[in-house]
């Protein structure tokens, strides 16, 4: 008798109250438990903690967001261009998305320019072994060197092509 007066409100705190266990690949030095609104150099030192390169977002962050689940808000002084390698990109003046170690999914404000279409970079992946970083466009992708991505790129208000800039120095 004394042993199923015991399970019973055992088994009503195990059906109420059920523990949910979950690992986490984030740096675990990481406070990603409160919502971050910060100054924007703290941007550039959080992303590698993701295991993400500072150079995937332009130098003129005005304001960024990290939510507890990860998604994130980047708001840019203005849009803009930047070129990675021979791949224009644009960055629209907001930027959304959800951090995981080593990738960006669901993503939007970002475009790659394809022979003359605009397409939206939907995902970015960093593949430490082979030191690339993968754009998703939709079904397509774009591997680029991870090198590219090493300094913050400077934003140009016009999209500039690479033969352009070349003769104007």
């Amino acid at each position: 008798m004394a042993a199923s007066t015991f399970s019973l409100p055992l088994l009503f705190l195990t059906l109420f109250f059920q523990t949910h266990l979950s690992f986490s690949t984030i740096d675990p030095t990481i406070d990603h438990i409160r919502p971050l609104s910060s100054s924007t150099s703290d941007l550039y030192d959080l992303l590698p903690k993701y295991g993400l390169p500072k150079g995937i977002v332009p130098d003129n962050v005005k304001s960024y967001t990290l939510s507890s689940n990860r998604d994130f808000t980047v708001e840019l002084e203005s849009t803009c261009y930047v070129h990675f390698d021979d791949q224009l990109v644009y960055y629209e003046k907001n930027i959304k998305g959800k951090l995981s170690y080593g990738a960006v999914h669901d993503a939007s404000g970002i475009q790659a320019k394809k022979l003359f279409l605009w397409l939206p970079v939907t995902g970015i992946e960093v593949d430490e072994s082979s030191g690339m970083v993968e754009f998703f466009v939709g079904a397509l992708s774009k591997k680029l060197p991870a090198k590219e991505f090493e300094e913050i790129p400077v934003c140009k208000s016009k999209a500039v092509f690479r033969a352009d800039l070349v003769s104007s120095m």
